[in-house]
């Protein structure tokens, strides 16, 4: 477990990402690459990332390196994951480029603690050489192939989650807007304990916390390995299998009704949405869209929860195995 600890002053500086960070997305991409984890959320993505790089050599050499320093569990170095407020992966290529060589000397060497690195590793942090410059290249271009395809979906994702966290933040505060991450982490006032594969204690002292939405973060958050660096937590977000956006509606159209199929996919596409949301991506009356959300739920389809004022319906794993396999 991550115990996070929060003064007064690190509860007035929580901060939402609001767009997904490239870099992390990469990172944790790379590991879910190497495993079958998400067969539902990740399988065709995985299969379509394989297919290209079949077919393309320079992808392939580029995603060698990472592949390298990015295990699927285990210690990750911190450099490759800059904290970015602005400019997006230009600017974390940017300060990736421009680590400092005792930087890379501790990070690599904890790396090679925990496992074997070949020999081209260690010229990384060597004065003179453009290993580092040569890495970022590969960086930039695996961002194109694993992620840049399917960008848009990452970034609605992520924008359904920021719309989450800051209706809470207005709704009810900051611990209402860490109770979100449930069911990762726990908020025990003043300590946010987190779902976390070791135990370690982190202590804020008045430098706030970024919370870093993230499509590609898979069943726990994670965060930098240095507690003396900017505090982060990165967690999953709700994703939808990549299929949805890309399956014919033919034959589910037959089984539901084409209304009933419309409002499903926009669930499975968007995340929650009100009625009056569903009602208006589906071009139908409110009372109709009230209809067609309860045969769903009946049939088990979808999900409805009530938030404030609000209720909000979201598509459940039976519903999205359905799209999936239409």
């Amino acid at each position: 477990m991550l115990r996070i600890h929060f003064t007064s002053q690190d509860l007035q500086n929580i901060r939402v990402a609001r767009q997904p960070h490239a870099l992390w997305e990469l990172v944790c991409g790379v590991c879910r690459l190497d495993t079958r984890q998400g067969a539902l959320e990740y399988g065709h993505w995985r299969r379509s990332v394989r297919e290209g790089l079949a077919k393309d050599p320079r992808a392939r050499r580029a995603l060698s390196p990472l592949q390298t320093l990015i295990p699927p569990v285990g210690y990750i170095p911190d450099f490759l994951t800059p904290s970015v407020t602005g400019g997006g992966l230009a600017v974390g290529l940017d300060q990736v480029r421009a680590t400092s060589r005792t930087r890379l000397t501790h990070e690599l060497g904890r790396l090679a603690e925990s496992r074997p690195l070949p020999s081209w590793v260690s010229t990384l942090d060597r004065p003179g050489t453009k290993a580092l410059g040569t890495l970022t290249r590969a960086l930039e271009l695996s961002c194109k192939t694993l992620l840049e395809p399917y960008w848009p979906h990452i970034q609605a994702a992520v924008g359904n989650a920021v719309e989450l966290r800051s209706r809470a933040l207005l709704d009810g505060g900051t611990s209402a807007l860490l109770n979100t991450l449930r069911p990762h982490a726990r908020w025990q006032a003043p300590v946010l304990e987190v779902d976390y594969p070791v135990d370690r204690e982190l202590h804020l002292e008045g430098r706030g916390l970024l919370l870093i939405p993230s499509y590609f973060c898979w069943r726990r958050p994670t965060a930098l390995a240095d507690p003396m660096l900017g505090p982060v937590l990165v967690h999953p977000v709700a994703k939808q299998p990549l299929e949805i956006v890309r399956a014919s509606k033919d034959g589910l159209e037959r089984l539901l009704g084409r209304t009933r199929t419309v409002v499903l996919v926009d669930l499975a596409s968007h995340g929650a949405r009100t009625t009056s949301e569903v009602a208006s991506a589906a071009n139908i009356a409110l009372p109709s869209a009230s209809y067609q959300l309860g045969v769903l739920r009946d049939g088990g389809l979808i999900a409805s929860r009530r938030e404030g004022q609000f209720v909000r319906h979201s598509a459940t794993p039976l519903g999205l195995r359905l799209l999936h396999e239409r």
